[in-house]
């Protein structure tokens, strides 16, 4: 047996095996749709991340819900995700869509939701 390293370097390349961002997740099904946070009207309740953590995340500027991954959870749980939401701000959209909902949104001016300002710590009042 020939236990040469360097023959992964002379290995061939398989251009149909690049990943072009479309393909399905540990065998699963291409999903026909993308998940989309309306985060306008997101109120910051946390939900949709506690039931998808690998779909969803709090923004931490204005502490509002974000579709980070389209592939991080099953179908199964991003929907449940979906309907725990309890103003209805998560839905299913076109892949194509995504970039002028994107645009629109950076558009609006949000207020943060729920991010208090850190405190500054306490001295001590006792005196040495």
């Amino acid at each position: 047996m020939d236990n040469d390293p360097s023959k992964a370097f002379e290995a061939k390349s398989y251009s149909y095996l690049v990943a072009q961002g479309k393909e399905p997740v540990l065998g699963g099904k291409l999903r026909e749709k993308a998940v989309w946070v309306d985060e306008s009207t997101c109120i910051g309740c946390r939900y949709c991340a506690n039931v998808a953590s690998n779909t969803f995340l709090i923004e931490p500027t204005h502490g509002r819900s974000r579709a980070i991954r389209q592939d991080g959870d099953n179908t199964e749980l991003i929907q449940e995700a979906i309907d725990t939401c309890p103003v209805d701000c998560i839905h299913w959209v076109q892949f194509e869509d995504l970039d002028q909902l994107r645009s629109r949104l950076e558009q609006l001016n949000f207020q943060s939701l729920g991010m208090l300002p850190r405190p500054a710590k306490r001295s001590s009042s006792k005196e040495k």
